[in-house]
């Protein structure tokens, strides 16, 4: 567990961990061949502002986030943020092993996302994906990594996530960001709270992320149990164009905060 989130007696988190996606510093980045905006340097910024860790999902076209990258950040966060996690999402069936075998981050993020896929729209199916992911969820925890599925918000399929293995799932919340606001936003909502449930009943951890933003996180944190983890890309770095990476962390933790507050 991340030593920055202590659990409350009810089962809550006292603070949910903010982990940035770096995905999109990396887009703009290789829109040229000039080497800015750095990756590494912003992960740094975000870092100092207070955010709780770091995430990518480096694609097999590298499209935004490069090999590279993955291992320039390992080794900025061995050297200068040795308690900050690490999280590498993306297909293990695609490029994501190789990177979790050379530099064992914290957290691996299952995706099963198709190659050249535009974003992460959908969860896996289980049982029907538990044959193939049981060998490489066994093998990343043998390498000391967590293992987290991305999931869509049902109930029953938590006890299959926790009997192939893995040590997490992070909910997939466009969904609820879509309906936020509308007259659909609590009955979305209440499956992803039966959701976390089910998950924390047998005993799995709980991450989310996909469209959170400024609008929609306390919400979403007041009403689903147990969230450990944020992972945050687009909204962040859009948010960060306008506000600058310091000020935009210092409002999703606030955002994160208000959440918890009685």
């Amino acid at each position: 567990m991340n030593p920055l989130i202590a659990p409350d007696a009810a089962g809550r988190h006292a603070h949910t961990a903010l982990s940035v996606n770096l995905n999109k510093v990396a887009l703009l980045r290789n829109t040229r061949h000039l080497g800015i905006p750095s990756v590494t340097k912003a992960a740094g910024i975000v870092l100092q502002a207070g955010a709780n860790g770091i995430t990518v999902h480096p694609r097999p076209d590298e499209r935004h986030i490069r090999g590279t990258d993955v291992h320039e950040l390992a080794e900025l966060l061995r050297r200068d943020w040795p308690h900050i996690e690490y999280n590498i999402e993306g297909n293990p069936f695609h490029n994501l092993m190789d990177f979790v075998r050379a530099v064992r981050p914290h957290q691996a993020t299952f995706v099963p996302d198709a190659e050249g896929q535009f974003t992460s729209d959908h969860g896996w199916q289980l049982p029907a994906d538990i044959e193939r992911l049981a060998p490489v969820i066994a093998e990343t925890k043998a390498l000391g990594v967590r293992v987290s599925l991305f999931m869509d918000p049902i109930p029953e399929a938590m006890r299959l996530a926790r009997e192939v293995g893995a040590d997490r799932v992070e909910l997939y919340t466009e969904t609820y960001a879509s309906a936020w606001g509308t007259p659909r936003q609590a009955e979305v909502l209440a499956a992803f709270t039966a959701t976390a449930e089910a998950a924390l009943a047998v005993g799995l951890g709980l991450n989310a992320g996909h469209d959170l933003n400024r609008d929609n996180l306390a919400d979403f944190l007041r009403a689903v149990p147990g969230v450990q983890e944020v992972s945050i890309g687009h909204a962040l770095i859009a948010d960060a164009l306008e506000l600058g990476y310091t000020a935009t962390i210092r409002d999703y933790q606030r955002c994160i905060q208000q959440a918890y507050s009685r």
